[in-house]
């Protein structure tokens, strides 16, 4: 007899996930709540997030989600962590997506671009992580979003070193967690991502198209996010189609 027990993907699931307020963030989160996860999203925007709850309540009138205006480098963790404690208690999964880009040629990039790339794409995660520690329950995942820009041996660009640089700083943080937290069973992994079609791209590749859509990217994270633990702890996989 074929066990009818429900797996990982179907259970319903509670997740933090940043950069929810555009890209393949916000479709992650759709994808997620409307399948019947919980989802905490979080943006500096207040608008796009209102956008992003309407949208998703639209698609399913029952989704649980708390659209909340949080800056992941700027803004006091203490009210997140109460939050968490009193919505949830604890949760399963955390998406580090969250992100900003710089693109300015090496030579005119000051100390300060430098410190904004760390300040977003690594301290940020870091705060977020170790604020978000006491609440993750055993077999949780954290998922973290890095880039292509920073996986070893992959193309690189001009005017993408302060990005790519604070991207590898990332990848080499979630291996080093993955090896920490895995007494408490709590699995750590990161998706170098490359281009699909979002803002930040635009950015980084003015008048690029990209093969890859960012809801399609947005549900490869949130399917990932879900099960990837199953099978990868400490990993930075490289996830893209083309270069860049």
């Amino acid at each position: 007899m074929q066990s009818t027990s429900l797996t990982d993907e179907q259970l319903p699931q509670k997740i933090i996930i940043t950069g929810a307020s555009s890209g393949i963030g916000f479709e992650a989160v759709i994808e997620l709540a409307i399948k019947g996860h919980q989802v905490i999203a979080l943006s500096r925007s207040k608008e796009k997030l209102q956008n992003l709850q309407k949208i998703t309540l639209s698609l399913n009138p029952d989704a649980v989600l708390y659209p909340i205006v949080f800056d992941i480098v700027n803004d006091d963790y203490q009210g997140l962590a109460q939050f968490i404690q009193q919505k949830w208690g604890s949760f399963n999964i955390l998406i580090n997506n969250a992100g900003a880009l710089i693109n300015k040629p090496f030579k005119e990039l000051s100390e300060l671009d430098m410190a904004e790339m760390f300040q977003s794409n690594v301290m940020g995660h870091f705060r977020m992580i170790q604020a978000c520690l006491p609440f993750l329950l055993p077999n949780a995942h954290i998922l973290n979003i890095g880039s292509m820009g920073g996986y070893l041996g992959s193309s690189k660009f001009p005017g993408l070193a302060a990005y790519s640089a604070s991207k590898a700083a990332l990848h080499n943080l979630t291996e080093c967690l993955a090896q920490e937290l895995s007494e408490e069973k709590i699995s750590v992994n990161c998706l170098a991502l490359g281009s699909a079609q979002t803002e930040m791209l635009e950015k980084a590749f003015p008048g690029y198209q990209s093969p890859v859509q960012a809801y399609e990217m947005g549900k490869y994270v949130a399917d990932f996010a879900l099960t990837g633990h199953k099978f990868f702890n400490g990993k930075v996989l490289p996830v893209a189609l083309a270069t860049p």
